[in-house]
């Protein structure tokens, strides 16, 4: 694939970014694409390497050498093609995706991985500035209806797949606006969202129906959905946050980070916030060092906050991993995000006890040091004695993950069969819930993931559906 000397000759070279003074002064993007020939040049570096890890590191399986060959050689029409095949959005994983084909790549051996996900998004963007992106019509309608219940990326491309298969398909979202995480939980400088209204509007055009503000076994009856529709696919993503219950969690200015990030996106939107949480002259203590906090960091900075602070209650990763133990695997090591680049404090292996404040307002988190050890296979934390000490903060934002689909309204209607996380419970073969015509993808499946897993379990849960209703199917898995 690619040249065949192409990864001795050409250097990586991946996208960059805009200077961070520059960019924390406004919500748009900020990363500037490589040009058609960079990409190009990074296309060739993809080496016949036998075996393509990059598939198995990808959760979608794209066939990335293809692609990768066809940039190279300028064929971009056919790397589109080759990269729809198995990927409805890759403007979406080409934004937000942590790559782990580029963990699996070979040339990841000597820290120099094929830029693949730079290329996955240079072919997306290009297709649509050339108008190549238009609506696939079924050639036939079969008559049969599903209701799909959230619009985040799960829903979205389980959506697209059955309407491409001729059913008709009514998409619910709680929210005002279609998207679910995508519109309201990825910030607009990583993602603007007319990257999501532009797809919309395919969908809309291939026949799928977006009823907004619905939510369902609440302003909806859920039996409803039973009674008009063949069949109804769960795709509401996983929204239970972990919570913190220490002392002074009540107090004001303790909050969930998806109380926070959605409000911005709103104003970008042009909504109008009252009494909105603003970070504006605050001092910020984000608790949880994933994806979700760093989110909270870059609004935070673009806010105004004077401060922000990030802990981790695990301890710091390596800065770099042995290769012979991980690879092709994605590994434990120490990254740094773009928004922890523009200014941020970080802790490792700290616990918060308490918040403490005055005249119920926070003033300042407790915390201690922890060391963790591995006892009998399994790694217990324990808190080093004497080491308290206090963050100054008068914003805390939880950003330790998400525990479970929310299970009041619909799942509570429903009474589908959980698993032993309160997931509900369905296999990766039939997607199938332990009610006959409801089905289940992405988050509320599996638990918290990637937008990357979300696609691939809405793909393939559309195949499920096809072939419960239609008794075969032709859509790809």
């Amino acid at each position: 694939m690619g040249k065949p000397t192409g990864f001795m000759e050409i250097p990586r070279q991946d996208r960059r970014y805009r200077p961070v003074e520059e960019r924390v002064h406004h919500f748009r993007e900020f990363v500037i694409a490589l040009t058609d020939e960079e990409a190009s040049k990074q296309g060739a570096r993809c080496m016949d390497c036998g075996i393509p890890y990059c598939h198995s590191g990808c959760p979608i399986n794209n066939i990335i050498p293809d692609w990768n060959d066809l940039v190279y050689q300028n064929k971009w029409r056919e790397a589109l093609e080759v990269l729809h095949s198995t990927n409805n959005f890759p403007e979406f994983t080409g934004r937000i995706c942590p790559a782990p084909c580029e963990a699996a790549c070979t040339l990841n051996l000597t820290e120099e991985p094929v830029t693949i996900k730079s290329i996955e998004c240079a072919i997306i963007d290009k297709a649509w500035e050339n108008g190549w992106i238009t609506p696939q019509i079924p050639a036939r309608r079969t008559g049969k209806r599903i209701a799909i219940v959230g619009s985040g990326p799960a829903g979205l491309a389980c959506a697209q797949q059955l309407a491409r298969a001729g059913h008709g398909v009514v998409v619910y979202e709680k929210n005002d606006r279609i998207g679910g995480l995508l519109r309201y939980g990825i910030p607009d400088f990583k993602m603007e969202k007319r990257v999501i209204d532009r797809r919309i509007a395919q969908m809309q055009a291939e026949g799928v129906s977006f009823r907004p503000n619905s939510h369902i076994g609440k302003n909806i009856p859920t039996q409803s959905l039973l009674d008009e529709y063949d069949a109804l696919v769960l795709a509401g993503g996983s929204e239970q946050a972990r919570d913190l219950p220490i002392p002074g969690r009540d107090l004001q200015g303790v909050h969930f980070a998806m109380e926070f990030l959605p409000q911005q996106n709103q104003r970008v939107a042009g909504d109008a916030i009252a009494d909105g949480i603003s970070a504006k002259g605050k001092h910020v203590l984000v608790i949880g060092g994933g994806d979700t906090g760093s989110d909270c960091i870059g609004t935070s900075i673009r806010q105004g906050a004077v401060h922000v602070t990030q802990i981790e209650i695990l301890p710091k990763p390596p800065q770099k991993e042995d290769k012979a133990l991980t690879w092709p695997h994605w590994p434990n090591k120490l990254r740094t995000s773009s928004s922890q680049e523009e200014g941020c404090e970080r802790d490792y292996a700290v616990t918060t006890k308490a918040f403490e404040g005055e005249n119920g307002h926070l003033t300042q988190a407790r915390c201690a040091r922890v060391e963790w050890k591995n006892q009998d296979g399994r790694w217990v934390m324990n808190e080093i004695e004497g080491s308290e000490f206090v963050i100054k903060a008068d914003l805390v934002f939880l950003a330790m993950g998400f525990m479970h689909p929310v299970r009041e309204g619909l799942l509570k209607d429903l009474g589908v069969e959980l698993d032993e996380r309160g997931n509900v419970k369905a296999d990766t073969d039939h997607y199938q819930t332990s009610l006959a015509k409801v089905f289940t993808a992405g988050d509320m499946r599996r638990g918290q993931s990637l937008v990357v897993w979300a696609i691939r379990e809405g793909r393939q849960a559309a195949r499920a559906v096809d072939e419960y209703l239609m008794g075969r199917s032709e859509l790809p898995r």
